[in-house]
Formats: structure tokens, sequence, C-alpha cells
């Protein structure tokens, strides 16, 4: 499993903010679409919500690719 560190210069950012943010497509709109396709999770959890917000503590994973989200 690949792990990708994010730093959260806020209190939270979107989760399809944060896809774009990391690479994992090319605009907040593509995010959306992978959040609605149900393949990203929040903690573990299937989440379904495309501007949910994450905030500093929580992990994203996507297929075998996990993000944990930082604070600054």
């Amino acid at each position: 499993m690949q792990k990708v560190s994010f730093e959260l210069s806020g209190e939270f950012v979107e989760l399809n903010q944060l896809l774009k943010l990391v690479g994992l497509c090319d605009s907040g709109g593509a995010g959306k679409m992978m959040v609605a396709d149900g393949g990203v999770k929040v903690d573990g959890k299937q989440e379904l919500r495309k501007t949910a917000k994450i905030r500093a503590g929580q992990q994203v994973s996507v297929g075998d690719l996990r993000i944990s989200v930082e604070a600054a």
C-alpha cells in the first residue's frame, strides 16, 4: 500500500479538493466523480459525501493509496 502525507493549512479540506491536491485527479469535479463512484474511504468507511470535511488526523483511502491528513 502506498502512503502519502498531506499537510493541512486550515481547519479542514473538502474531500474532492483533497483528491485533487494530492494528484489523484485533475479537478475538483473529477474528485466528486471518484467519490460518487464509491471508491473512496475515510477512516475505513465508504464516504459518498463529495465535499465531506476532512480534518487533521483522518485517513483517506483510494484503492491501494492511503492519504494521512496532518496538521500544519
